[in-house]
């Protein structure tokens, strides 16, 4: 008799341990960015992923798998493409996706970590090998928009959606570096030989209207002359120059012309 009870005491206590050990399988928590998708004898329960908290499956009948619903940054490596116009550069970028669908995400792709990455690098290459080198490097934003649209294409059967492609780093050969320098430099000089040739004409243009100005009041003149002494008196000098209009001298010159041609008159008749 004792043995018998202490063998009906040992079957409870051994199904009492494999009940706890059921029901711990049977409870699962999913956290709030998390979702689970419950395969019930291979097929998926339901048409969305369960969560988040605390929910039962059942034990060995139900298989249980967790996707991150959270935006996942996957850095592109860095690759080597020819551009539209033959020119050799390498680029990399980073893509932030998230999954929308754990569902699809579990089902229509094996890994879509991987495959998203996969994806991000082919469509880098090919974007980059339909436009010219300065649109990849003036025109970024449109360079990002492009990738985005084609990888979002690519993944949406996936559950995956592609929110952000940034093209972080264009590394160019030193020879290309050379020349666009180059380039910059004889850019700039052209810009500063054309603002001093606008320069020169327009102090050009306010000179003839100066002239103009002066030439149609004489007084004009002589204000400036004395405009002129004042700033060379300021400066302390021991030398003063005045100037002397030249039509002063005209008259001189008139007078002395008419003396020499009254001597030729006066040769000529004797």
């Amino acid at each position: 008799m004792p043995e018998l009870i202490g063998t009906i005491g040992c079957l409870v206590v051994g199904a009492v341990v494999v009940g706890l050990g059921l029901l711990g399988s049977a409870v699962r928590i999913v956290q709030e960015y998390e979702r689970a998708v419950i395969f019930r004898l291979g097929r998926v329960v339901g048409q969305e992923g369960k969560g988040p908290g605390l929910f039962f499956i059942i034990p060995v009948v139900d298989r249980m798998v967790k996707v991150d619903l959270r935006t996942v940054p996957l850095d592109v490596p860095s690759q080597e493409a020819i551009t539209n116009d033959n020119v050799t550069v390498k680029v990399n970028a980073v893509t932030y996706f998230r999954v929308i669908e754990p569902i699809a995400a579990i089902i229509n792709i094996e890994d879509y970590r991987r495959a998203t990455w996969q994806i991000a690098q082919t469509s880098l290459r090919s974007v980059i090998g339909q436009a010219d080198l300065d649109e990849l490097l003036a025109e970024r934003d449109a360079i990002n928009e492009r990738l985005a649209q084609i990888i979002d294409e690519a993944t949406e059967p996936w559950g995956v959606k592609v929110s952000v492609v940034e093209v972080k780093d264009v590394e160019l050969p030193q020879s290309m570096q050379r020349a666009m320098a180059r380039q910059a430099e004889a850019e700039r000089e052209k810009r500063a030989k054309i603002i001093h040739a606008e320069g020169e004409f327009q102090a050009s243009q306010q000179l003839k209207e100066a002239a103009a100005t002066i030439s149609a009041e004489p007084t004009a003149l002589q204000l400036r002359y004395l405009q002129t002494l004042t700033e060379i008196a300021a400066e302390k000098n021991s030398t003063l120059i005045f100037p002397v209009p030249i039509d002063v001298f005209s008259a001189f010159t008139e007078v002395a012309r008419a003396v020499a041609r009254s001597q030729d008159d006066e040769n000529g008749a004797q």
